[in-house]
């Protein structure tokens, strides 16, 4: 199973893999729980237990499970919009969500879960806004408005149907919390994360279609956390086919010193459109350590930060002596430069690699012919 993800996540011929795991067939059949049921088709894994276990777990929820059979059931796939196979899709109401994470079960109960709860949260007082500012990791909108009547709330909650539920969406229609927030009336703020302050999308008042075409825009933030509701999507999202990678553990001292340097470093270069950095907690993908180490040849039990070919997972990573002299915000900036100016990049380290191996091949074969000459003498 751990090779199945992996190969996700470093390969991107994610249908050839997943057709072979689908080859044995499912059966389709239709399940019917009412008008609030969640329906899920899942053309998938020919074996996969766990969503066997979601949907024990979630039965009481009114949610569906339908397995598609890619090759028999083409057409009724084709006509639902699945376009991978061996992917996950969700059906809610006239919208088509693809399940772009780890197939796991407590990740898809979360997952679905989300998706259950309306979109967008409403805020209404100090302890909830408390509880909105401590959420830094997500790209997050809040939103002020008259009441759940406007026009300008029922647009921004069509909005919200369009990304849910991979980013947040809250409102407020108390004044006191609009005027700690710092939001005018019909007024959405855009927090990137870890971001101190938001962005204030112009223009208000908004129609669905301008705030779904922002967010697409700013969709991509400058330092994002991979997590396993998404980690297929976020890895796929490369810029010209490289992720900046850093691995730090928010629980132990040194990586929460690195993260804090991240974030500063992400601050001052929020407004470069070519950068963006992935921050993986070790913590979050426990069974996913030993790959990483053996595939990068790092020690992820202290902080990394590395460029990676998404084609091929080659990578070169940022030389840390030890962990009582991390790297200030300053030295990260310049090895991020050298990065996106193309001097530190993995063809560099495939040349040397290859220059490594010629070296051998030269060493041996001077031993072959010493060998040779040693030979002649003795003839004679």
């Amino acid at each position: 199973m751990i090779d199945i993800k992996l190969d996700f996540i470093f390969n991107r011929g994610r249908p050839r893999l997943a057709a072979t795991l689908v080859s044995t067939g499912l059966g389709c059949s239709r399940v019917q729980k009412g008008t609030s049921e969640l329906e899920i088709r899942a053309r998938a894994k020919a074996e996969m237990p766990s969503s066997q276990l979601v949907a024990q777990v979630l039965e009481h929820k009114d949610i569906g499970f339908v397995m598609v059979d890619a090759k028999k059931e083409a057409k009724l796939a084709k006509k639902l919009g699945f376009h991978e196979e061996g992917s996950l899709y969700i059906l809610k109401g006239d919208r088509t969500i693809e399940f772009d994470g780890e197939f796991a079960a407590d990740v898809l109960v979360e997952f679905l879960l989300d998706l259950i709860e309306d979109p967008v949260e409403v805020i209404g007082s100090k302890l909830e806004v408390q509880a909105f500012e401590r959420i830094e990791d997500h790209i997050k909108l809040i939103g002020f408005f008259k009441s759940e009547d406007s026009e300008y709330y029922k647009a921004f909650e069509e909005a919200a149907e369009h990304f849910q539920p991979y980013i947040k969406f809250f409102a407020t229609f108390d004044k006191g919390v609009a005027k700690k927030l710092s939001l005018k009336m019909n007024e959405v703020d855009f927090y990137e994360p870890f971001m101190d302050e938001p962005t204030a999308i112009p223009d208000k008042p908004y129609t669905e279609e301008e705030l779904v075409e922002f967010i697409k825009e700013h969709q991509r933030p400058t330092l994002r956390r991979l997590r396993p509701e998404d980690m297929f999507e976020t890895w796929e999202d490369d810029l010209n086919g490289i992720h900046i990678v850093a691995f730090a553990e928010r629980s132990d001292p040194d990586g929460y010193e690195f993260l804090e340097t991240l974030k500063q470093v992400a601050r001052d270069n929020t407004d470069n459109p070519d950068l963006s950095i992935i921050w993986i907690d070790p913590d979050d993908f426990p069974l996913l350590i030993a790959y990483w180490e053996k595939t990068f040849k790092i020690d992820l039990f202290k902080p990394q930060i590395g460029v990676v070919n998404v084609t091929d997972a080659d990578s070169v990573w940022m030389e840390i002596p030890d962990d009582d002299d991390l790297p200030t915000a300053g030295e990260l900036e310049d090895w991020i430069e050298d990065v996106l100016s193309g001097k530190i990049n993995t063809e560099e380290d495939d040349k040397e690699d290859d220059d490594d191996d010629d070296d051998d091949g030269d060493s041996d074969n001077s031993d072959e012919e010493e060998n040779d000459d040693s030979d002649d003498d003795d003839d004679d």
